[in-house]
This record gives structure tokens, C-alpha cells and sequence, in this order.
């Protein structure tokens, strides 16, 4: 026959039935205590996790733990998928990426000359319109939009 068992409100020792004490709360929460020791604990506001002999003590202080195994679990950490990013392609990147620094830095100087280049060109213009005073349309470089 299996005694259908309870477990107390404080200890979390198990009630067997004709056992234990009933208080109702109130707001109608019910608490089953074991004894008159654990209801007097709990009403004195006790905390069983400082009590030694309470479960919530030895699952605080990690008692009873009989089937811990010895090796720690490992995480698989995921791998960064390599994509193509919006309109570059995966070839692009990989050449970009296998490239070596003094090419890298060839390229960027050699950009960064053009933008100059182009930027003296436009003054050039400039200057040679203020100077012959006509007023000879010169390309203008506009920024931001809607201007």
C-alpha cells in the first residue's frame, strides 16, 4: 500500500498522513507544517536555509548530491558563419582579406591621391573662372541631399 506523503511548508520533510499542522493564512494560502517546531520557526520567521537540518539548507550548501558527475559540461561555442556582405561577393572578400598590408596601404594611397587630385582640379577651375571674371558655369560639388 502506498501512504500518499506531504511535504512541509518550512523542513521539506515529508508528512505522512494523521500528521502535521494545518495553518490558513488570511488571504487563504494554506501551510502544512511537520510539528510544532517547524510552525514556530517559521512564524518566529526563520529562514530554513539557515538551518541545518532543513532541506532548503542542504540544496543551499549543496548536500545530497549523489549523482553529480565528475566531468564538467562543455558548451559548444558556435562558428561565425562566413557570408557575402550585400552587393560584395565571397571571392572579393577573400582576396581583400588574403591581401598583403603594403598592397592594402598601396591601394588606400593611391585612392586617397586620386580624391586630391581631383579636389586641385576643381580649385584649378575655380581660380581660373574668378580670374578671367566671366561667369562660365563651373561643376560645383554638392552635399547632402535635396540641395
Amino acid at each position: 500500500m502506498v501512504l500518499k506523503t506531504t511535504l512541509c511548508r518550512f523542513s521539506g520533510l515529508r508528512i505522512y498522513p494523521g500528521k502535521g499542522v494545518l495553518f490558513i493564512r488570511t488571504d487563504s494560502s494554506q501551510y502544512l507544517f511537520l510539528n510544532k517546531k517547524c510552525r514556530s520557526l517559521f512564524f518566529n520567521k526563520k529562514r530554513p536555509a539557515k538551518l541545518a537540518w532543513t532541506f532548503a539548507y542542504r540544496k543551499a550548501h549543496k548536500k545530497d548530491q549523489v549523482n553529480e558527475s565528475s566531468r564538467k559540461k562543455r558548451r559548444n561555442t558556435g562558428k561565425s558563419a562566413i557570408r557575402s556582405i550585400a552587393g560584395v561577393s565571397m571571392e572579393v572578400i577573400n582576396k581583400k582579406r588574403t591581401e598583403k598590408p603594403e598592397v592594402r596601404q598601396a591601394s588606400r594611397d593611391a585612392a586617397l591621391r586620386e580624391i586630391k587630385d581631383r579636389a586641385k582640379k576643381v580649385k584649378a577651375e575655380r581660380a581660373a573662372a574668378a580670374k578671367s571674371g566671366s561667369k562660365a558655369p563651373v561643376a560645383k560639388t554638392v552635399k547632402g541631399k535635396g540641395r
